[in-house]
């Protein structure tokens, strides 16, 4: 059961928060009780997709019971007087949202376009004729030099369940896969979860699954790109609190 002692000083709370639409989409989140209604929308859509101009929310007991809408976006959450370990339910109204029709989830439902291999090497200025044009001209430049151990020293530190801090742009995440991944080239590669939607897959890679997470946070990277170590998931009102 939540607690509805508050601590003295205390102007957060830690709530869980899901969605309609993404049904692996889960995450506990703190938010400040002073921020206003809008605010938090404007927090969860940089983790669900779903806009804030068709965001609903619904708050949830820790008992699965529904309380009340967070309909009125100027209101501070403290309003609602939610406890740590109730649960915030985002609602998309939008029909055509990035997060309705399960594809952000189940790949297998994208549309892929696809070329025969007859029809691609008919066309000009593609990446296998600047290759070949290379290759032809500076042959010993284009020979694989990468061995299948390539990076593979890089890897004695990092194991699967670390936490870790990606490079560039000092992404956050869980460590998932450590290993050899021959659809993407020789050597070795890190597999990570990011804490948030920065990747670009769900641990499924060119037809390969790796891993597991949830959509757009997977994403396989060189293990000099990795740090692991003690990097939490990151407070999302660390740089501008309200």
């Amino acid at each position: 059961m939540a607690s509805k002692l508050q601590i003295e000083g205390d102007d957060s709370v830690l709530l869980r928060v899901t969605h309609s639409n993404l049904k692996s989409f889960a995450t506990d989140v703190r938010l400040s009780l002073q921020t206003s209604v809008e605010a938090v929308k404007e927090k969860l859509w940089k983790k669900c997709g779903t806009s804030v101009n068709s965001m609903h929310l619904e708050l949830y007991d820790d008992c699965k019971n529904k309380l009340c809408d967070l309909s009125d976006d100027s209101r501070p959450l403290g309003f609602y007087s939610p406890l740590d370990g109730f649960r915030i339910q985002i609602i998309d109204l939008d029909p055509s949202s990035v997060t309705s029709g399960g594809w952000l989830e189940d790949t297998s439902l994208v549309e892929k376009y696809s070329i025969s291999e007859e029809e691609y090497n008919k066309r000009s200025g593609t990446f296998r004729k600047f290759k070949e044009k290379m290759a032809s001209q500076n042959p010993s430049a284009f020979r694989n030099k990468m061995s299948d151990n390539y990076m593979e020293d890089l890897c004695a530190n990092i194991k699967v369940g670390d936490r870790c801090e990606v490079e560039p742009g000092e992404k956050r995440g869980l460590v998932k896969y450590v290993g050899k991944a021959e659809a993407l080239g020789p050597g070795f590669w890190i597999g990570v979860q990011y804490d948030e939607p920065l990747g670009k897959h769900d641990g499924m890679v060119k037809g390969t699954r790796y891993f597991q997470c949830p959509p757009l946070c997977g994403a396989m990277v060189r293990p000099d790109k990795v740090k692991v170590g003690d990097y939490p998931e990151r407070d999302p009102f660390e740089e501008d609190e309200i």
